[in-house]
């Protein structure tokens, strides 16, 4: 009975976040996504054109623009979460032949224990594991590259935007970032 008593919660929801706060987080996220679109819009290569925006990174917006004083949010959080994540992706489907629902398991399980004992724990990072080993035959080819582009240089330069954006505001209270290392 203990066990389902934890099921309800503890404390209230927290009250909702002030309008022009809200504004800023509107701002980094459109401006952070719309740059990584942008950017792979310019990249001439076919397949890395269509490859640039990757779906982790609108989580990672959420973190970064909404609640840019999260844990989760922080820049070694970011980086690391994503690039460990994805490293663990290409390396799993390119050594392990197994079945995809396996390796999509074992994708991001292994990437939360290595944010784990990394310090880079980041939400986003296990969608990008599971990204990694479920896309098609474009992204699996790519191989190690993928680490590079898109993941590096899209997280990069999602975290530039937030560094420009979250310290635009008036509000001593939002600073980016709490913490780089």
């Amino acid at each position: 009975m203990s066990y389902f008593k934890r099921m309800k919660g503890s404390s209230i929801s927290p009250p909702r976040m002030p309008l022009n706060q809200i504004a800023w987080s509107w701002l980094g996220a459109f401006l952070g996504i719309y740059s990584v679109s942008i950017l792979s819009q310019l990249i001439h290569i076919e397949l890395l054109s269509k490859l640039f925006l990757v779906g982790s990174f609108g989580a990672s917006a959420a973190l970064i623009y909404g609640a840019p004083h999260a844990e989760f949010s922080q820049p070694r959080n970011l980086v690391g979460g994503h690039i460990v994540s994805a490293l663990v992706g290409v390396t799993l489907y390119k050594y392990l032949p197994l079945d995809t629902t396996l390796l999509a398991a074992l994708a991001v399980s292994i990437s939360i224990v290595l944010m784990h004992l990394t310090r880079t724990m980041h939400p986003p990072g296990g969608a990008t594991a599971l990204i990694t080993v479920i896309s098609g035959a474009e992204i699996h080819h790519m191989g190690y590259l993928f680490v590079l582009t898109p993941i590096s240089i899209g997280v990069f330069l999602m975290l530039i935007i937030a560094l420009l954006i979250n310290n635009l505001s008036n509000n001593p209270k939002r600073h980016y970032p709490k913490y780089w290392f």
